[in-house]
């Protein structure tokens, strides 16, 4: 599931955090670490439990028409198309996702007044209504409603992204990655296909390279910090923004311990992060600074590469 994008952004994270913390336990910084990962997973399941809470609004809404003494045309004769979605029905089903909210205690029911505000934002769509609407149904327009509803309702949505933050301070960030992942996996699914989950990692091998990714980091903060000197004139170190320096400083610990990935894909990661990450200029410092460190260190014999090398492109 975790993606090395990802993982460096969590790297970062502790990196960062332990730093300016001025915590030197190596065996907790990689146990939260390990947590943050781990909470990846978590918000996962969560926001993939999310519709099946809708759908338990929208049959209260339902319930609670067709017990009015006089109840509209609409409320006598409920559209229940929503309410009989197929891929929401599958969720239902599935034991794998029951059983992992249960045992974690993920439950949107401490949250009723949330799902009702997304549900009456999904109710006032326009695509909800030309679903509900639509002259031909079956699984694969069920799917695509739920998918455009993770697109669509989520990403704007302030007051979950405020209650996401309050449940976890390592879900910050994670719900476009994670909504990410169930869209592409609501695309490849049938109506008679098993729902897979993922696994916590994208790669097999992915574990090991947070860890030593974020150990090498640790271990050598201090060392390549003072390495970022010989290549920056008028060197004041309190000058320079505490994120550049962080993510400078993964990007040589990256160079130096991983010789099957390119250097390109290395710089243009941190790159990367630091246009989110850190200010408007960042990128350019970050940029140039690791290309001269990392040119130097591999002159020095200090960087070795296999493979392509030099060249490469963005995982």
């Amino acid at each position: 599931m975790i993606n090395r994008r990802l993982i460096r952004v969590k790297v970062f994270k502790i990196l960062f955090g332990r730093v300016n913390s001025e915590s030197g336990s190596l065996t907790g910084a990689v146990n939260d670490l390990m947590t943050s990962c781990e909470k990846s997973l978590e918000l996962y399941y969560f926001i993939l439990s999310l519709p099946v809470a809708v759908k338990k609004v929208a049959e209260g809404k339902i319930e609670a028409g067709l017990k009015k003494y006089h109840p509209t045309a609409e409320e006598a004769n409920p559209n229940l198309r929503f309410v009989q979605n197929a891929f929401i029905s599958k969720l239902e089903e599935n034991e794998e996702l029951i059983r992992f909210c249960e045992k974690r205690g993920l439950s949107w029911n401490d949250h009723s007044s949330l799902v009702k505000k997304i549900y009456a934002s999904l109710v006032a769509s326009d695509y909800y209504n030309e679903y509900m609407n639509a002259e031909v149904s079956g699984f694969e327009a069920d799917a695509a409603l739920i998918s455009r509803f993770f697109e669509e309702e989520l990403e704007e949505n302030d007051e979950l992204h405020a209650t996401l933050e309050d449940l976890s301070l390592f879900w910050t960030d994670d719900l476009e990655y994670v909504v990410n992942v169930i869209t592409k996996k609501i695309s490849s699914q049938k109506q008679n296909s098993r729902f897979n989950h993922p696994d916590l990692f994208l790669k097999p091998d992915d574990r090991e390279y947070a860890v030593k990714l974020l150990e090498t980091s640790l271990i050598n903060y201090q060392n390549y910090v003072n390495l970022m000197a010989a290549y920056i004139h008028n060197w004041e170190p309190e000058r320079l923004a505490a994120t550049d320096i962080a993510l400078i400083v993964l990007g040589i610990a990256e160079a130096v311990s991983f010789p099957d990935i390119p250097v390109k894909v290395t710089i243009n990661e941190y790159v990367e992060l630091s246009k989110f990450y850190s200010t408007p200029n960042s990128k350019v410092f970050v940029n140039g600074i690791l290309d001269k460190i990392i040119t130097g260190l591999t002159a020095e014999g200090k960087i070795e590469k296999r493979g392509r090398g030099l060249v490469g492109s963005p995982e």
